[in-house]
């Protein structure tokens, strides 16, 4: 039988290999693409992004073909149809352009990536605090518009190849579905989103629009440093744990 202190000793071991391993994993987190239908395994350059992609192309999870689909009412990523009850106004398909430009290009979701059960992506993101601004500025561009459903991941028709409004449902206005800017940024992709009351200022939200260096690098450094420090603190309270633990079996 292995002595008491041994064990102690390499649970101690354990939690150190632990608390190391979890900040290179942050590491990894901050610059990475998530395993998905259309992005590239790793980040980098893409000099030629379509229009509203480009601000990514310094660093990027989507190709040049990619950026270009995005913006195509009928294109071959997903075959979505935006205009499932009637045509979608110009001003709220903008968003909806810059939103999948955001979820297929940006390199720094990394702390809200997690495991996805479907069979066309094995990850998506997860409450991604989304600025106050680019939530209302989305709802607000779609308030005069058409929808049937609130969550449009899934439940849809897609008998035609194309998603359709699944029997039993019913066009509405698109504030009778979604009342408030929190109910669409959270309800339209299976909480892909949360609403926060942050602004695009104070670095601790992610923007769907910007111009020049992507801000949402520092936003992600954020969030995984927080991580890391909660890590850190469970590595602490764990190993002082083991540290009286064995303490009070030599005691006895």
């Amino acid at each position: 039988m292995m002595p008491t202190s041994c064990c102690g000793a390499m649970q101690v071991i354990l939690a150190v290999l632990l608390a190391l391993s979890s900040g290179v994993q942050s590491q990894d987190k901050l610059n990475m693409c998530m395993d998905a239908k259309h992005h590239k395994v790793k980040p980098g350059p893409e000099g030629d992004l379509y229009k509203q992609c480009e601000p990514w192309r310094d660093n990027a999870c989507c190709t040049a073909n990619t950026s270009t689909a995005a913006h195509n009412d009928s294109s071959y990523l997903y075959n979505f149809n935006w205009d499932h009850c009637g045509i979608m106004s110009s001003k709220c398909k903008r968003h909806f352009i810059q939103d999948t430009c955001f979820y297929e290009c940006s390199p720094h979701l990394g702390p809200w990536i997690q495991e996805a059960n479907q069979s066309w992506r094995k990850e998506r993101i997860v409450d991604v605090p989304l600025c106050m601004e680019d939530c209302h500025e989305w709802w607000d561009d779609c308030k005069d518009d058409i929808t049937c459903k609130s969550d449009w991941h899934k439940g849809w028709d897609w008998s035609s190849g194309k998603n359709r409004c699944p029997d039993g449902s019913k066009c509405r206005k698109w504030t009778e579905i979604y009342p408030t800017p929190k109910d669409m940024c959270e309800k339209i992709w299976s909480n892909s989103y949360i609403y926060t009351k942050l602004s695009r200022t104070s670095g601790r939200c992610m923007q769907l629009w910007f111009t020049g260096p992507n801000p949402n690098t520092k936003v992600a450094e954020y969030f995984l440093k927080n991580s890391a420090r909660q890590q850190q603190s469970f590595t602490l309270t764990t190993l002082l744990f083991l540290a009286l633990s064995s303490l009070s079996v030599r005691m006895y």
